[in-house]
């Protein structure tokens, strides 16, 4: 759990994802600059794709089939 918690990056894309995915707009990007900010519209990104496609929400990601 400690471990989780240090790593910043992978927090701020799994956010940016939520925030994604969510609808919300990227203009809620806590960072103002860096790394996280960057690791954070990536997530945002990824997350209007799946918004896009069809996902509602976090809970919908585990329903879906690994394929190769």
């Amino acid at each position: 759990m400690k471990r989780q918690k240090r790593d910043l990056t992978s927090r701020a894309y799994v956010r940016g994802y939520r925030a994604g995915v969510s609808g919300k707009s990227k203009d809620i990007c806590p960072a103002t600059a860096g790394e996280s900010r960057q690791h954070w519209i990536s997530g945002w990104r990824q997350g209007r794709s799946d918004f896009w496609d069809g996902y509602q929400g976090i809970s919908n990601l585990h329903c879906t089939p690994n394929l190769p």
